[in-house]
């Protein structure tokens, strides 16, 4: 009865060091992933809108985070969206980009995939991205064939399901926008945000 007691004490002490290692550990190294993150995205955002020197990010829900891009003078230059979806091996996080009208892609930045290598993990290639450059919503993939139109993006060779996954996140990306009124139908209308609107400035430091 002794050993046992002995034993419980002894797994009990052990356990509680290493709670306390665990989040000790954590409260040290959270704001540094939080600092590589927010890095990680401000690089993605200059990315797919290269004029932003500044910007207002707005959340929009838990999965998608709308920023405001500006130029040195303070103008508009475009909308970033941080969007996540289900790609075929797990969440796809990406950045896409729209002109200030939003009738037009920029680009798109792959921040995140778990992508099977060599296949559907090739939705980080330049040429895959590139394509979405200058594209106007709502876009499709086409396999088999180039792109004959402006809503059109070629599939990845054996990948189709990645492809199509990124096409429907980016379209959602866009209807995100117009839900949440920073781009209409209409060219150059925005609709002025709420003051309950949850919203926090920064400028790019690199």
């Amino acid at each position: 009865m002794k050993v046992e007691l002995k034993m419980i004490v002894v797994l009990t002490a052990v356990a509680l060091i290493s709670g306390m290692v665990l989040g000790f550990t954590h409260t040290k190294t959270k704001p540094k992933i939080d600092e590589n993150l927010r890095l990680a995205v401000e690089r993605a955002l200059k990315a797919v809108i290269p004029e932003t020197y500044s910007y207002e990010k707005k959340v929009i829900d838990r999965h998608t985070t709308a920023f405001i891009a500006k130029d040195s003078t303070d103008q508009l230059v475009g909308y970033g969206v941080m969007i996540e979806g289900s790609g075929f091996q797990g969440p796809i996080k990406l950045m896409v980009g729209f002109t200030k009208d939003g009738e037009k892609l920029t680009g798109i930045e792959v921040i995140e995939n778990v992508e099977t290598p060599g296949l559907g993990n090739r939705i980080v290639e330049d040429w895959f991205k590139e394509q979405f450059k200058e594209r106007v919503i709502p876009i499709k993939v086409v396999k088999g064939r180039s792109p004959e139109n402006e809503h059109e993006i070629q599939a990845i060779t054996g990948a189709t399901i990645s492809s199509k996954s990124v096409v429907r996140i980016v379209n959602e990306a866009h209807d995100k926008l117009l839900q949440g009124g920073y781009i209409q139908l209409e060219p150059n209308k925005k609709k002025q945000t709420d003051s309950s609107d949850a919203i926090s400035s920064a400028t790019l430091t690199g």
